[in-house]
């Protein structure tokens, strides 16, 4: 049947009423969704009811944006069939939106709870650490989200969720559609239908500012988690997306983003506080060389280096025998020598790992080197390599399965000669695999055994990496295992978010994960090793601030411990624990207090040396110095703006020496 031009536009505004009433009702649901994010993640903290107003108004636009998209296609259907003028055609095309909206609601569902599951564990909406998943071990993450959460409940609740969707749908599209008379001439029908585009465009804009909403949502107050509101799931995906497109290509160059391109010479300068030429051996001007040392010499003493999973720092400051969440740890960092200043270089383990054994700083929005086509280049800077050179026996040892993330075989490159995992600790400690298992490796308390062992029984100086599984989900330990008390004090549990019984789970993991790094300084201290042995104790990143709202969010959220036990005959006096630091200062300051007569390449400085400058940074941005924690290019004084610039020049050298030093070995 061949309608008339006027039959088919109004047959056309029928079914254009029909997609916005099904775009308006799901912007609700859409809200609904922002309305239970704000509900779980918002704390006790007191907002402005303006700036509130503000990021849900702001919220609200950022959906349309998502809404836009799917409409964009519609637009130009109707366009297209007002032409056709196909009684048939506009049935089949309204039977078809049933399916088209499903699907596409049903991806920005899955990607807004994907979302919100990301929050609630990094405190920030998806980023390109959501592809991480793609690399990491299927099995342990299905059996964690079986340990943390009710499957058969989620799956229930989709099922339905999906049914009611369809349901919804069919009851809209399915009805015949009943027209009205509009009496307008056909040139006027057709500039009505092609207004729609740029109405659409502008939607997608997200409205008449110089950028678009999808590429830069304004904050809308001094609030972290008020900024954070607006965005959504989706635009954060696209995002990362992005990002992790970009870390895979030719295309990422913190070179050239840091305004260093041609001159990176300024680079080296600035970092090192030294003349840099151009065209130099860049590399001298980080290379540092460790004066001559008889005790050391005398001495040679074992260093151990543990990064205990998500053991963030701003917890213990809740320590008490009610919370005792330190355990037998608690004691050794009152004895011994603790930075309380120093952050991670990242919030991921692997993201933090790796810079960490290289001596150099993260590079923002970057994927893991052991998975990338660097996976097989050994670097020059690789601090494994000093101590090899020292004529250590070096090890890295991880509680888990060394094919995780390519570890084993990306650290045999970076001069670790040994190389153990989980079945390596079991089968060495002779007990049961299984029994002394979580789903990511063994029980903490195996490894740091293990590393035990190796230590009485080693015939040469040992360099032991340790990296810990504990601490993660899905927050198991022993059965055997006693926990002190760990009541929660107030002033904490107003500070928590999200599910409280998980939060309580993930404490219990915590203590335990601390308590069995105090048990192996308890071994160290009370056997032979006090004596020729220097252990430093940290973290990869303190991700349960994903579940706490810290009243300073920039100074608290990124900090970690670093901890140092030397035996008396070596330790450094006066030190200034509340030096300023960060991850790529550990392995400077470690040479300095272990060898002797060496050279060694870093981006970090050596703690122990006050005539240099100190600042630590995160990759999320977030820099610490002496005059206070900052974010980049926000600075308020002369000493941040320093360590601003200082930030930018180990971005670039940090990149030099990845991409284009040609000392590396490939």
């Amino acid at each position: 049947m061949i309608l008339s031009f006027k039959e088919s536009f109004e047959l056309n505004i029928a079914l254009l009423k029909r997609v916005l009433f099904t775009q308006v009702l799901f912007l609700f649901v859409m809200s609904a969704f922002r309305a239970l994010f704000y509900f779980e993640y918002a704390g006790n903290e007191t907002y402005i009811s303006s700036e509130l107003f503000s990021a849900i108004f702001l919220g609200i636009r950022v959906d349309l944006v998502v809404l836009g998209y799917i409409q964009a296609p519609i637009s130009l259907i109707l366009l297209a069939i007002y032409f056709l003028r196909s009684y048939k055609v506009y049935n089949h095309i309204k039977s078809f939106f049933i399916y088209y909206f499903l699907v596409f609601y049903l991806i920005i569902s899955s990607l807004t709870a994907t979302d919100f599951g990301y929050f609630s564990f990094f405190n920030e909406h998806m980023t390109l650490m959501i592809y991480g998943i793609l690399d990491d071990d299927t099995a342990a993450l299905w059996r964690t989200m079986q340990g943390n959460y009710n499957i058969f409940l989620i799956v229930f609740i989709s099922i339905l969720y999906i049914a009611i969707l369809y349901f919804i749908l069919k009851l809209i599209f399915k009805k015949e559609l009943k027209t009205k008379s509009i009496k307008l001439k056909a040139p006027l029908h057709v500039a009505i239908l092609i207004l729609l585009i740029p109405i659409n465009i502008l939607v997608i804009r997200g409205g008449f500012g110089m950028f678009p909403l999808s590429k830069a949502i304004p904050d809308v107050s001094t609030s972290k988690f008020l900024n954070e509101l607006p965005n959504n799931g989706v635009l954060a995906f696209i995002k990362s997306t992005k990002l992790y497109k970009k870390s895979k290509s030719d295309k990422y160059n913190l070179i050239k983003s840091t305004n260093y391109q041609g001159k990176i010479n300024e680079a080296f300068s600035y970092l090192s506080q030294k003349k840099v030429a151009k065209n130099s051996d860049y590399i001298k001007a980080i290379t540092y060389q460790i004066p001559k040392n008889e005790k050391i010499e005398k001495l040679k003493p074992n260093v151990v280096v543990v990064m205990v999973e998500s053991g963030g720092l701003p917890i213990t400051s809740y320590q008490s025998k009610k919370f005792n969440i330190m355990g037998r740890l608690e004691k050794h960092f009152k004895e011994d020598t603790l930075f309380t200043n120093f952050i991670s270089a990242s919030n991921g383990t692997i993201v933090s790992l790796e810079p960490l054994l290289l001596n150099i700083t993260a590079r923002p929005n970057s994927t893991s080197l052991g998975q990338s086509k660097y996976q097989y280049t050994s670097f020059e800077s690789a601090a494994a390599k000093v101590y090899k050179k020292a004529g250590y026996e070096t090890r890295f040892i991880y509680g888990g399965d060394l094919k995780w993330r390519n570890v084993g075989k990306f650290m045999s490159l970076q001069g670790f000669k040994h190389q153990a995992g989980k079945i390596d600790i079991a089968d060495a400690l002779h007990v049961d695999i299984k029994k002394s298992s979580h789903d990511w490796g063994v029980f903490d308390e195996f490894a740091y055994d293990y590393v035990v062992k190796l230590l009485k029984e080693a015939k040469k100086p040992q360099l032991i990496f340790l990296l810990t599984t504990n601490n993660h989900p899905p927050f198991k330990t022993p059965k055997n295992y006693k926990h002190s008390s760990l009541i929660a004090p107030q002033k904490l549990q107003d500070e928590m978010i999200g599910d409280k019984e998980l939060t309580q789970k993930r404490l219990l993991d915590y203590q335990y994960a601390l308590d069995m790094a105090g048990r192996f300084m308890d071994d160290i201290k009370s056997s032979k090793l006090s004596q020729n042995t220097v252990v430093a104790i940290t973290a990869d990143n303190n991700t349960i601030e994903g579940r706490i709202r810290y009243k300073d969010q920039i100074t608290t959220s990124k900090k970690i411990p670093f901890y140092l036990y030397a035996p008396k005959s070596i330790k450094a006096l006066h030190v200034d624990t509340k030096t300023p630091s960060s991850h790529k200062d550990l392995f400077p300051t470690l040479y300095n207090q272990t060898l002797s007569d060496v050279e060694y390449i870093a981006v970090g400085k050596n703690l122990f040396d006050k005539s240099v400058r100190h600042c630590g940074y995160n990759d999320v941005g977030i820099i610490i110095s002496k005059s206070g924690a900052f974010k980049h290019h926000k600075t308020s004084n002369e000493i941040q703006k320093e360590c601003d610039k200082e930030y930018d020049a180990a971005l670039a050298v940090s990149d030099w020496l990845i991409r284009v030093n040609p000392k590396n070995i490939k």
